[in-house]
């Protein structure tokens, strides 16, 4: 059922369904580690294919991601990054997040699939930022961090000409206005939101975009305590 559930949805994306058997294997290998460490409170493959692995298939439907550098921050369980590569494999992905066990975790599933040029890297946005400043095309998230902390943690990852894209609910405006003065700062421009539906259900998301217009201040990133006590 699942693998109906992903071919359909892929098919009503325009998607190729190429990617279908290394979805169902990464999924095999998620539901097996999260009875050991928890990894997604989605336990059903049917839910786990429209909400995990089609709600990441949207990305590559709304945002040509062929040949670029990608930053998945906040990857947890390897979401929207690993499904991103899956299906567009000429992408160049780094999955970054704070717990080194989803990130061990990820590496095993990278190595299981064979995914080449993929990194998967523990640390903070914030530290990461550091040494990467400016070197990715795209910078992605599905982490529920409120926007103005994202696009600070975010943007500065981003090269001039790049996008940062927020896999969001659509019940944002306010989280919208209040980012505004947040994305102008870091160098960036909001553009108008993309709302979608998740593919075979009737589930609406949204995708804010942020293009970086100009190189964000060195200042930013500050340390993740000054971030979300105060944002910007």
């Amino acid at each position: 059922m699942m693998e109906t559930v992903l071919r359909q949805g892929l098919s009503a994306l325009s998607l190729p369904e190429e990617g279908v058997p290394a979805l169902l294997r990464y999924w095999e290998l998620l539901a097996e580690k999260n009875q050991v460490m928890n990894l997604t409170a989605i336990t059903d493959p049917v839910d786990a294919a429209r909400l995990h692995f089609l709600d990441s298939a949207a990305l590559p439907a709304l945002e040509d991601f062929r040949g670029k550098r990608v930053v998945d921050v906040g990857t947890g369980a390897g979401f929207p990054g690993l499904p991103l590569k899956i299906l567009e494999p000429s992408i160049r992905l780094t999955l970054l997040d704070a717990q080194r066990k989803r990130v061990d975790f990820l590496r095993e599933v990278c190595e299981d699939l064979g995914l080449a040029d993929v990194e998967c890297v523990h640390g903070r946005a914030e530290a990461f930022a550091a040494d990467h400043r400016e070197g990715f095309d795209i910078a992605v998230s599905r982490a529920v961090a409120s926007l103005p902390v994202l696009a600070e943690l975010c943007l500065p990852l981003v090269n001039v000409g790049g996008r940062f894209l927020a896999m969001k609910s659509v019940d944002t405006e306010e989280e919208l206005n209040a980012a505004g003065r947040a994305v102008s700062l870091l160098g960036g421009r909001l553009e108008k939101p993309i709302d979608y539906v998740i593919s075979g259900t009737d589930i609406p998301r949204r995708l804010v975009i942020m293009t970086k217009i100009s190189e964000t201040p060195k200042k930013y990133p500050r340390t993740f305590a000054k971030i979300k006590k105060n944002p910007l």
